[in-house]
């Protein structure tokens, strides 16, 4: 008889823990994996994907207006419903859960759709009571909502549960800066909702360039998106009629109908059964690995942002490949988390890779800045003012891109394809010996002066 039940038991079906359970399946491991909720992890059902398809849906409040410019006769004013839209999100995130399911029972892994705790270096208990052993045990589960307690604040949703309102709010209030606030606040903007950003620092999106950050600023300042900066909560108190009084230092009362936190999120640890294993967490809770995604306990692995290394779907992926090579297919395999893009999908998007001119300087001394600040042609004709801004960073001493942001229609699709490019260390010599493809807003990346 075998020594334990499985050689790999997953706990946390997201994308890091599904790649890990997949290719380790392929491997010819025997494998089962448990979810409380459902398959596809926070990426699928509650994060960058449905909140993808709302963006594409807000985007069409600017498309509709502009389309006029182009020709189009609308008759009378656009009538937007956010049920259907809801509904067809809700929809489209049922669709792909059942493709993930598919795709680890094509594969012969045994799914348990239910919590699963850790009970010992090779063991994990089911919230039905059952104990399951396993050779190895891969922790998957991710992060969770930073909810900050004050008076009310029980009143406030965070984004996991932003998804499925009754009816969209006509007032909103948005606490944080980063990219969950800010696509948020773009998507309930072009929706028709009145926004409020509240943030505890001057700063939104402090990771990218400043550059990139501020034209974001303004461009969402102009659409009509109030800020509220060096603020905090001082309560939130419910109304008679269903809406919310809220109070931040340095502000008057203001009356909303929906507050959303988005002030980051924490690794998914609390409850896990870590202790008894002895599993190494750091002091924000997250798991301690080397780099091959190993604990401190030699049977327990962790991938994703269990690990708070790198909070990005691709990386959790990645890692769960990683492992799996390592552990199953004995070819020891890391993760290299250096230029790694990134994208906030706000109106308008903004991309980035590589340094920040900041960091850059820091780091190098000694470099040089190019940029482009331009009207896109669609928004030209369409007479709209918001500009685009592509900025490189060069080594000024070896002429090599070490940054590249940008901020405009598709940003984060033309950033992709060029990231390749920072990432092989490629020169600006090697971007101006390209020819321009005209006319597109990506040309302007081999046309920087």
């Amino acid at each position: 008889m075998a020594e334990f039940d499985y050689d790999l038991f997953v706990i946390g079906a997201g994308s890091g823990g599904v790649r890990a359970a997949r290719v380790s399946a392929a491997f010819g491991a025997k494998v089962a994996i448990a979810e409380e909720h459902k398959v596809g992890g926070t990426c699928v059902i509650r994060g960058c994907v449905p909140k993808k398809l709302l963006v594409y849906g807000a985007h069409f409040a600017e498309d509709l207006k502009d389309a006029r410019k182009f020709g189009w006769k609308l008759d009378g004013k656009p009538d937007f419903d956010w049920a259907t839209l809801r509904d067809n999100v809700l929809a489209e995130v049922d669709r792909i859960n059942g493709a993930y399911t598919d795709t680890l029972e094509n594969h012969d892994v045994e799914i348990f759709k239910e919590r699963a705790t850790i009970e010992g270096p090779n063991s994990v208990k089911l919230a039905s009571g059952e104990t399951r052993t396993a050779k190895h045990i891969l922790v998957a589960t991710g992060a969770w909502p930073h909810m900050p307690e004050f008076q009310g604040s029980e009143h406030a949703i965070s984004s996991n549960e932003v998804f499925h309102l009754e009816k969209l709010p006509g007032r909103v209030l948005i606490a944080g800066a980063g990219y969950i606030a800010n696509e948020f606040a773009g998507i309930f903007n072009k929706l028709g909702s009145k926004v409020t950003l509240v943030n505890r620092s001057d700063v939104i999106l402090r990771q990218y360039d400043q550059s990139i950050r501020d034209r974001l600023l303004q461009i969402s300042m102009t659409k009509g998106i109030d800020f509220c900066f060096n603020a905090e909560f001082e309560y939130i108190e419910k109304q008679e009629d269903g809406s919310f009084l809220v109070k931040v230092t340095g502000e008057e009362e203001k009356e909303v109908d929906l507050i959303l936190i988005a002030t980051g999120r924490r690794p998914k640890t609390e409850g896990l059964g870590l202790d008894a294993a002895g599993v190494a967490l750091d002091d924000k809770g997250a798991i301690k690995v080397d780099e091959y995604s190993k604990t401190n306990v030699d049977s327990i692995y962790a991938v994703g942002d269990v690990t708070d290394r790198v909070q990005l779907t691709p990386v959790a992926i990645r890692e769960g490949h990683a492992f799996a090579e390592t552990v199953f297919n004995d070819n020891p395999s890391t993760v290299d988390y250096d230029c790694i893009p990134s994208a906030v999908f706000s109106h308008p998007p903004l991309a980035g890779v590589g340094m920040t001119e900041g960091e850059a300087r820091n780091q190098l001394g000694s470099v040089k800045v190019y940029q482009s600040d331009f009207r896109a042609m669609k928004n030209v004709l369409a007479e709209r003012n918001e500009r685009a801004l592509y900025k490189m960073i060069t080594d000024a001493d070896t002429d090599r891109i070490v940054g590249l942001h940008m901020i405009g229609p598709d940003a984060p699709e033309i950033l992709q394809a060029a990231a390749v490019a920072v990432k092989a260390g490629l020169t600006k010599t090697d971007f101006d010996n390209v020819v321009a493809l005209h006319p597109t807003m990506a040309e302007e990346l081999v046309l920087l002066r």
